[in-house]
């Protein structure tokens, strides 16, 4: 299967995610490991989509996630800057570029080391919570967290 750039931008502008979660980690020097992805999810009959995808970008996984859902999942850093570089050279046209905007910042702000502050570690933390909904109670609390110890 042949993609064309056009239709990636208007299949990853409705099945695709920008999501970034965080997890406590006393290992590092904030306290919390940043874990940007992209996500595609599809029934398991849309399979070669996701391959296609894959080789498309030249990166990520495509795994079984749930019932009958696969994903694409991109998770390695110079990856996600590789897709980055894509979606800004071809905008996504709903408000979903919004949320790549405020990724695509975020990694920006990861190779700048500035996740491994916490003045750098609270702005992706907001970052982070205004971009799609799920997740935002956790990253509150972060918050929540990160400011009452510095």
């Amino acid at each position: 299967m042949e993609l064309s750039v056009d239709w990636v931008v208007g299949f990853v502008d409705g099945e695709g995610c920008f999501h970034v979660s965080l997890n406590r980690d006393d290992e590092m020097t904030a306290g919390y490991q940043v874990l940007p992805e992209f996500v595609v999810v599809q029934h398991q009959r849309d399979r070669q989509v996701l391959l296609a995808l894959k080789r498309f970008f030249k990166a990520g996984i495509v795994r079984g996630i749930y019932d009958d859902r696969l994903c694409l999942r991109i998770r390695k850093f110079e990856a996600l800057r590789q897709v980055c570089d894509f979606f800004s050279r071809h905008p996504l046209k709903t408000k979903k570029n919004v949320d790549f905007l405020k990724f695509r910042r975020i990694l920006h702000l990861m190779s700048q080391r500035r996740h491994l502050t916490q003045e750098g570690l609270l702005e992706i933390v907001d970052l982070a919570r205004a971009m799609n909904s799920a997740n935002r109670p956790a990253l509150e609390e972060i918050r929540r967290r990160l400011v009452q110890s510095g």
